[in-house]
């Protein structure tokens, strides 16, 4: 499988934005081309439905700390927990989750199985194709799983290029890419099926380090089951020198602006005042999380 090809198979990243446009096209559309699938006209008409009816479905995949269903049935999450906050705002009181797979997230919607995605979603070009997002409320870090005391000094690709270290990450993650573009030999990357894997890969000294999202490592650590594992601080990849900046958002059918710009405006006062942090707090999320882009801009990569 050719670099390319592997890029596109990505999940957090990429993964669905080939699915999107798939989705898309199954409605008409040739290409890339963008599609209204609801007929809205003059900004939609689903946050006056949504008023009426008292409750939002919410389309979730369970990605701790992002969305999911905890033991006792209950919908948690950072996202979830933002949304509500934004939607009770909008006149919406009661919410409806609707569990799917990741992959599924984007034709759910297409297909009207939910109102919004509320998965933490990556915004990317080939989403933006299928799918009207919300600017993002949360901005995407790496990092990496290592021996407690980070023996071997890692911060960033390049050192596990420099110093020949045996890498892990999970199965179509992006990190495999941003490892080989910085000089990592695709020969020296085990994949595995979460970061639990990795966590014992690395206390059975299979891999030196395990690279993923820092959200959902931060997360894996949580549980204290893995003593000997620590993680390094989070940070930005970079590929050719260049800041790989990624962020996660909210999904709307296309043609429902105005509830997407409702939806941005009381984002935008959760940011401004501070609630916005207070409220992902809980779930791991720090002020480095926190990001000042845009969607517009994310749909540019």
């Amino acid at each position: 499988m050719t670099g390319s090809n592997r890029r596109g198979l990505r999940r957090r990243s990429l993964l669905a934005g080939a699915a999107a446009v798939g989705a898309a096209g199954t409605l008409g559309t040739a290409g890339c081309a963008r599609v209204d699938v609801t007929g809205a006209t003059d900004g939609g008409h689903l946050l006056d439905d949504l008023r009426r009816k008292g409750t939002v479905r919410m389309g979730i995949a369970s990605e701790p700390p992002y969305a999911s269903i905890d033991s006792q049935g209950k919908l948690t999450g950072e996202a979830p927990a933002v949304s509500r906050t934004v939607f009770q705002r909008l006149g919406v009181k009661d919410f409806e989750p609707v569990p799917v797979e990741f992959g599924s997230l984007v034709p759910g919607l297409l297909s009207f199985q939910f109102d919004v995605i509320v998965a933490g979603m990556f915004i990317n070009k080939s989403r933006c194709q299928a799918v009207l997002f919300s600017d993002p409320d949360y901005e995407s870090k790496d990092g990496f799983l290592v021996p407690k005391g980070n023996p071997d000094g890692i911060t960033s690709y390049q050192d596990v290029a420099e110093q020949g270290l045996r890498m892990g990450t999970g199965v179509g993650y992006a990190e495999f890419d941003y490892a080989v573009a910085n000089g990592v030999k695709e020969s020296g990357i085990q994949t595995y099926g979460d970061q639990i894997a990795g966590m014992e890969a690395l206390e059975a000294g299979r891999i030196d380090c395990f690279a993923g999202t820092a959200l959902t490592m931060i997360e894996a650590l949580r549980t204290g089951a893995h003593p000997k594992v620590g993680m390094t601080d989070p940070f930005t990849p970079e590929v050719d020198g260049k800041p790989q900046r990624d962020g996660g958002g909210y999904g709307f059918r296309l043609g429902e602006t105005a509830l997407r710009d409702a939806f941005n405006r009381e984002l935008r006062k959760m940011k401004q005042s501070g609630e916005l942090l207070r409220i992902a707090k809980p779930f791991g999320f720090t002020e480095e999380f926190m990001t000042d882009l845009t969607a517009e801009e994310l749909c540019k990569k």
